[in-house]
């Protein structure tokens, strides 16, 4: 191996020395930009600067998929490979992206230094099928790709959005991010201007009797999350933005995170004011590249302007915000492992309890919301609580998102106040299924979710509805299937996911995603064992009950519904192996 020079990595590690080992994820970001790869001699000086073993650093790299050891192609091309971009073409895309790469070096034609993988959902689903090209996203891949590719023409997709009630999304979907100057003219930081003038007790208070629960899936009262870290006795406190969106199907804080950054930026800020906290962190996906530099862009735009920093908006009130690039783990999205992903370390989550409100982040008293939980805050406290529980049902209070993409007309983000029925926003709102075929299935909640059918597009899209349905809210994934639909080879993909996703940490968990992996697999080629959907159940059951982090207590949760729903899924297919 050539000797390398590492001068160029110097002046990012003696910035990121002070940190320690927190500074280990930025410091291998900056190393692999550099020089396309982590050298050996690179993380030697990583360790050394940081005060971490090389073991350790090795072994964060080799948990994040992002993160390499050994050279690679110049570019990596990865394609999304679950539901949504399967069903829009990405393996037939595979296919011909390596063939053209493959005839070209056969004619000599330059081509660089290309790799081609696949990859678990991309945060795309509603511009099926997606690429991701050295970390930026492309769109609706086709035959013209490869050639757009190598003549770099590829840009970045923009948002589709559709509001019925215009809040969240007032400033997306406008082929753009949102700056400074514009989201304050619309309004903007009015509600941590409001903020600052009442005491953080009422602030809580306000956001309580809003009713605004956690949109990332736990459902959990974000005012009761919030007073629990206020009250607890340490000085020192955090606040951490949780960005890293990687159920397949989701993409609502992609879009909020890229078209109107510092609306989620004011909702972090009030949430530290509330609880006392001088600092956070914004944890962003690894995928996410672009949603990340324009939410660093953001914060450099609010340091300038005293939204960020020391006596904001010339008050008592001090705190700055820290950005964190995830690096490849679907269960950093899981509030400790992302914790601990910041501390620099592999995402394992903890054992709770302590929660995260009285032991969170390096230990301290911590709040962690998500994206859209975030954007809810300003628009409380500048409209008022009242005005908030006017949107929605009494006991499901505001608006919603909700992803759409399958076989859906219109693919795409949508606003609307909780309470419509699911009918109402796939077929009056989206266009209904695609080229008038009749709708077979609704997967709701993501991979962690479950399955409808036909009998539930009446149900509405509150909390205690989905709950009464035996469906879960979720992160609000709405991806409908048609009747020319293979459900079984979507199960296999939901299986596939969760077993290549388990962190490993707990036992239940890493074996029974394997195992259930094992019986979708013997469905798929006709040669299941007698006793297997029992010992499917038995698994569902052991992982709900044992396993350590949301991702194995769901990991069975859409291949139960489906099996509920449609029991013929696991007998025989006529003629034999299934292609």
């Amino acid at each position: 191996m050539p000797e390398i020079d590492l001068t160029p990595l110097y002046p990012a590690l003696d910035e990121l020395a002070p940190q320690g080992r927190a500074g280990l994820l930025p410091a291998l970001h900056a190393t692999q930009e550099l020089y396309g790869y982590i050298p050996e001699a690179a993380a030697v000086e990583i360790g050394a600067k940081l005060g971490v073993p090389l073991a350790d650093i090795y072994g964060v790299i080799d948990f994040y998929t992002l993160f390499f050891r050994q050279p690679v192609a110049k570019t990596v091309v990865h394609v999304c490979n679950d539901p949504a971009c399967a069903m829009a073409g990405s393996e037939g895309f595979m296919k011909r992206l390596s063939r053209q790469l493959e005839m070209r070096q056969a004619q000599g034609q330059p081509v660089g230094v290309l790799s081609i993988e696949y990859a678990p959902c991309l945060g795309l689903c509603e511009h099926a099928p997606a690429l991701n090209i050295q970390g930026a996203q492309v769109a609706r891949a086709d035959r013209h790709t490869y050639d757009d590719l190598v003549m770099g023409k590829l840009r970045h997709p923009k948002s589709i959005v559709t509001s019925e009630i215009s809040i969240l999304t007032a400033n997306c979907g406008k082929k753009a991010p949102t700056p400074l100057e514009q989201y304050t003219t619309g309004g903007g930081y009015q509600g941590l201007r409001k903020a600052l003038d009442c005491s953080p007790a009422e602030v809580i208070a306000e956001i309580k009797a809003a009713g605004l629960v956690g949109r990332g899936g736990a459902a959990f009262p974000t005012g009761v999350k919030w007073e629990s870290a206020a009250q607890a006795p340490d000085a020192v406190k955090y606040v951490v933005c949780n960005a890293d969106e990687a159920e397949p199907g989701t993409f609502k804080d992609r879009v909020l995170l890229e078209d109107d950054p510092h609306r989620v930026l004011e909702g972090l800020i009030i949430a530290a004011y509330a609880i006392g906290a001088a600092k956070g962190y914004m944890y962003i996906r690894g995928e996410y590249l672009y949603q990340y530099q324009v939410m660093q862009k953001a914060v450099k735009e609010a340091r300038a302007a005293n939204l960020l920093g020391k006596h904001i908006l010339d008050s008592g009130f001090s705190f700055d915000v820290e950005m964190r690039r995830g690096a490849g783990a679907y269960i950093c999205g899981e509030e400790t492992a992302l914790f601990e992903s910041i501390e620099g370390k592999r995402g394992f989550p903890r054992i709770k309890p302590p929660f995260p409100t009285t032991a969170g982040l390096f230990g301290k008293p911590t709040v962690i919301n998500n994206v859209e939980t975030l954007a809810n805050v300003p628009y409380i406290l500048t409209a008022g609580a009242q005005e908030y529980r006017r949107i929605g049902t009494e006991k499901s209070p505001g608006p919603k998102l909700f992803c759409l993409s399958g076989d859906v007309t219109r693919p795409g983000l949508y606003e609307v106040p909780f309470g419509v029925t699911l009918r109402h926003v796939i077929e009056d709102l989206a266009g209904g299924v695609r080229g008038n075929k009749k709708l077979q299935g609704i997967l709701i909640g993501g991979a962690a979710g479950a399955f409808a059918g036909p009998q539930h597009l009446d149900v509405r899209l509150t909390f205690e509805d989905l709950r009464a349905a035996g469906l879960p809210l979720g992160s609000g994934v709405i991806t409908v299937f048609d009747e020319t639909r293979d459900l079984r080879d979507i199960c296999l993909r939901l299986a596939r996911f969760f077993a290549e996703e388990s962190c490993g940490k707990c036992y239940p968990c890493q074996m029974g995603t394997q195992r259930q992996l094992e019986i979708v697999e013997r469905w798929m080629e006709n040669r299941s064992l007698p006793g297997d959907l029992e010992r499917l159940r038995d698994l569902a059951q052991t992982m709900t009950d044992s396993s350590l982090c949301g991702l194995g207590q769901t990991a069975s949760s859409a291949l139960s519904s489906a099996v509920r729903l449609w029991p013929e899924l696991t007998q025989p297919l006529q003629g034999g192996r299934h292609d």
